[in-house]
């Protein structure tokens, strides 16, 4: 017969660690994963405070890629007025009166008989009232 402290089909208890429902025989409260409950309010505490930094760090992340957005957009603008020719007013507008002079002066009309069919035909009644801004006319 054989030994039934031999048998194979048991196992054998060499280590000290052996761990019985998760828990080694070292471990004095079988219960000490569960422990942090015993403070949950500071565990909260400190669980917000971390949620709050990891909220504002997301915040100040998104505010910089959003600057970052809008800096490549102004480069792309500048880059694009570059490459094309565009109406600068710095640039395009006269700066001098005697140039502004120039311009309204190549936009009289100086055919007279020309002159004379535009009155002709107007739709404008030559017996209206003069027009002076800022005051109101009541039709009586």
């Amino acid at each position: 017969m054989k030994d039934p402290s031999r048998s194979s089909t048991s196992p054998s208890i060499i280590s000290e660690d052996v761990i019985i429902n998760g828990h080694s025989h070292e471990d004095d409260n079988p219960f000490a994963e569960y422990m942090w409950m015993e403070n949950e309010e500071e565990f909260n505490r400190q669980a917000n405070f971390l949620l709050k930094q990891f909220l504002f760090t997301a915040q100040i992340e998104e505010e910089l890629w959003e600057e970052e957005f809008i800096e490549r957009c102004f480069q792309e603008m500048l880059e694009e007025e570059e490459e094309h020719e565009w109406f600068i007013p710095a640039r395009d507008l006269p700066q001098t009166m005697d140039q502004i002079q120039d311009q309204f002066n190549d936009l009289v009309i100086s055919d007279s008989s020309s002159l004379e069919d535009l009155v002709v035909k107007s739709n404008l009644n030559p017996n209206a009232k003069e027009f002076v801004p800022g005051v109101k006319y009541l039709n009586i």
